[in-house]
């Protein structure tokens, strides 16, 4: 059952499901992490993670595509990527025709139907559903101070 997209094992403390009792997520609830990076002050619930982790500092990349040239830290950032030299979309939007190669970018897309809208703007009321709009929001806030700023010097002179 785990080559399986059948989850029946969801989590109770969170939202997480899996193809079978994974005891190991559970710890990750308990906010105890004894496993500690030496080289910077991030500290995991598991030791495996730790050893993940340690890769960042050393630029290793064990995973590589056989397609190109492109070369992963961890195997589960190169199964997604392999997704994009097979344009295989199997996450279906329900409310739309749209289509997606990862779950997680189908559960953003989401929000923008059901009107979630989880970032909010330090500046003004502005708030979106999906950060990459907040981020193009607050450059409108940036390029209008920079403008008053310009106009302001050039009416000094």
């Amino acid at each position: 059952m785990t080559h399986t997209e059948e989850k029946p094992y969801q989590c109770n403390k969170c939202d997480k499901s899996f193809s079978e009792i994974n005891y190991r997520h559970l710890g990750t609830h308990t906010g105890k992490k004894p496993y500690q990076c030496n080289q910077c002050d991030k500290a995991f619930s598991q030791n495996s993670v730790l050893i993940t982790h340690n890769r960042t500092h050393i630029g290793e990349k064990p995973y590589q595509c056989n397609q190109c040239d492109n070369t992963f830290s961890l195997n589960c950032n190169l199964i997604r990527h392999l997704r994009t030299h097979t344009g295989k979309k199997s996450y279906q939007c329900n409310q739309c025709d749209k289509a997606f190669s990862l779950n997680g970018y189908l559960i953003r897309h989401l929000r923008t139907h059901i009107g979630e809208k989880l970032y909010q703007c330090k500046q003004c009321d502005k708030a979106s559903s999906l950060n990459n709009d907040l981020i193009r929001h607050q450059r409108a806030h940036t390029a209008v101070s920079t403008l008053l700023l310009s106009v302001s010097f050039l009416n000094m002179q």
